[in-house]
């Protein structure tokens, strides 16, 4: 009897684990938390591995975020704030970052649980967050803590506060949907387009029009108002100049871009989705699931109707619009939140004990599997490939070197740093004295800089190359000496030049009228 002992270890370990997914999937909340905790450390610890600076947009919000202003010439600045606050609590560049886009990510997720628990079930809702790590957007782009994502958990919360509101019609319900609403405008303007959809829908819903007789949705719209308002009135004293940017944004896209691109990036993030919907057998026809007596009714008809508007509708309608204007393909982040809803309320009635354990498996998988691509593929394309990207960047010699050397030239604190913005801000982001970054020379871009200021201060140039400075930086260069210095950052590619020219406070005729814009 003992001969058949090796072939039966695995079946008994095969079972245990079968026995704790079913456990698991008889408790969605622990399995969304386990879920949610493998996002977080795997998307944390893997990235902060193997990057040496930070993503390009994280470097801007870093920078940005040490001038605590409202709104910048892009956007207003939620999410610069949030990384200025992870670095105070943390003292460091390395990893926080990292830890904030996973505690956005994971926050959608418990969000779009608690949707997709209210109209489909808990086991359907937690189906429905499983596929998330699937899609594009919950991955590969998030070490990129940016508005595309900092906006993920407002769309998602303001969907199931909606929902909530119109079910339950209680004050507090509406009071917290104005008041996420209203805040979720400072992580991006586009959320706007997601309560254009909301308002919509509740003239549409005859549930949600009845509350309108009530003074809680009025109550919802003051709080909104007011929570927007200093946004809005930096908004007109900036003269609308974030609406511009995206007017010259959307410019470059059709010059550069195939008509098609949108639309064709943003199918290509749901291919995994759709993969692991086949996997899973959702997809199968016929076949009665194999579940515990306990199953979840029919989704009723008004609630899938609210999850394909509020779920697909910004999303189409942007790829509609896209072939019309320029849209920046990682714009869509946070319209696939609901897509995993969606499916479960079309398919969720083939969903028993062997589709949840895939489900299970797959969305491990692609956490894991997709972090670690992430992590070979940076490591690999700057070490061994020679491929220059912002997370080579040796940020923290390059900060030396440019605060070493300014102490060098004038006695007091490194305050303004500018030039070629992008190495400027690398310059300035680890750099003890905190300067300013002087974005584009231009004031209009900078409003934190001034005329005084830089008379009082002076500036640090920084560009990258030997030889003429830029042209965008030689009326401030002038005579003054340069000093350049190689900076290793691959283990394949030669050092990266980097120059530096000290422009002292009390310098006479800066170009300042020019760099005021218009």
């Amino acid at each position: 009897m003992n001969k058949w002992l090796p072939a039966n270890a695995p079946v008994t370990q095969d079972r245990h684990s079968v026995s704790t997914l079913s456990v698991l999937s008889r408790h969605p909340a622990y399995a969304l938390s386990l879920l949610c905790a493998m996002q977080i450390i795997f998307w944390t610890a893997l990235p902060a591995l193997v990057a040496v600076a930070p993503p390009g947009d994280v470097v801007e919000g870093f920078m940005w975020g040490r001038e605590w202003v409202l709104l910048t010439y892009k956007h207003p600045q939620l999410p610069a704030w949030l990384l200025e606050t992870a670095h105070l609590l943390t003292g460091s560049f390395r990893w926080p970052q990292y830890l904030l886009s996973q505690l956005v990510v994971t926050s959608t997720f418990i969000f779009v649980y608690l949707l997709g628990r209210d109209i489909l079930g808990g086991r359907r809702a937690l189906a429905a967050v499983l596929l998330m790590p699937s899609i594009y957007f919950f991955g590969w782009p998030t070490p990129q803590f940016n508005h595309d994502y900092a906006q993920m958990p407002f769309w998602a919360a303001i969907c199931w506060l909606l929902w909530r509101s119109v079910s339950r019609n209680g004050p507090g319900w509406w009071l917290a949907l104005g008041l996420v609403a209203g805040v979720g405008i400072y992580a991006k303007f586009s959320t706007g387009l997601l309560l254009v959809f909301g308002g919509l829908w509740i003239l549409y819903d005859p549930r949600a029009r009845s509350r309108l007789a009530t003074p809680w949705p009025w109550l919802a719209l003051a709080v909104f108002l007011a929570v927007i308002t200093p946004v809005t009135i930096a908004l007109i004293r900036m003269d609308f100049l974030p609406f511009s940017y995206v007017a010259n944004r959307d410019s470059w896209v059709m010059a550069n871009r195939a008509r098609l691109y949108y639309i064709g990036v943003q199918c290509s993030a749901l291919i995994g989705f759709f993969v692991v919907l086949a996997i899973s057998g959702l997809f199968r026809r016929g076949a009665a699931p194999d579940t515990e007596p306990e199953r979840e009714p029919p989704v009723e008809r008004r609630a899938l109707l609210y999850v394909l508007w509020m779920g697909l509708g910004p999303a189409i309608i942007v790829m509609i619009a896209s072939l019309f204007s320029g849209i920046g393909e990682a714009w869509g982040a946070p319209m696939y939140n609901l897509v995993g809803v969606v499916a479960l309320a079309l398919l969720g009635q083939r969903l028993g004990s062997r589709e949840m354990r895939a489900l299970m498996i797959c969305s491990a998988a692609c956490i894991v599997v997709v972090s670690s691509a992430y992590a070979g593929i940076r490591w690999s394309s700057c070490n061994l490939f020679g491929h220059m990207q912002p997370v080579c960047w040796p940020s923290q010699a390059i900060a030396d070197e440019a605060e070493a050397y300014w102490h060098e030239k004038v006695q007091a604190p490194l305050g303004i740093v500018g030039g070629e913005t992008g190495v400027a801000m690398v310059a300035g982001l680890k750099a003890y004295d905190k300067p300013s970054i002087f974005t584009d020379l231009d004031m209009q871009f900078a409003p934190w800089i001034t005329p005084q200021r830089l008379q009082e201060q002076g500036m640090l140039i920084v560009w990258q190359g030997t030889g003429a400075p830029p042209a965008q930086v030689q009326a401030w260069v002038k005579d003054l000496p340069v000093k350049t210095v190689l900076f290793n950052w691959s283990l394949k590619a030669p050092p990266v030049p980097v120059s530096f020219v000290a422009v002292p406070p009390g310098t006479p005729d800066l170009p300042v009228a020019a760099s005021q814009g218009k």
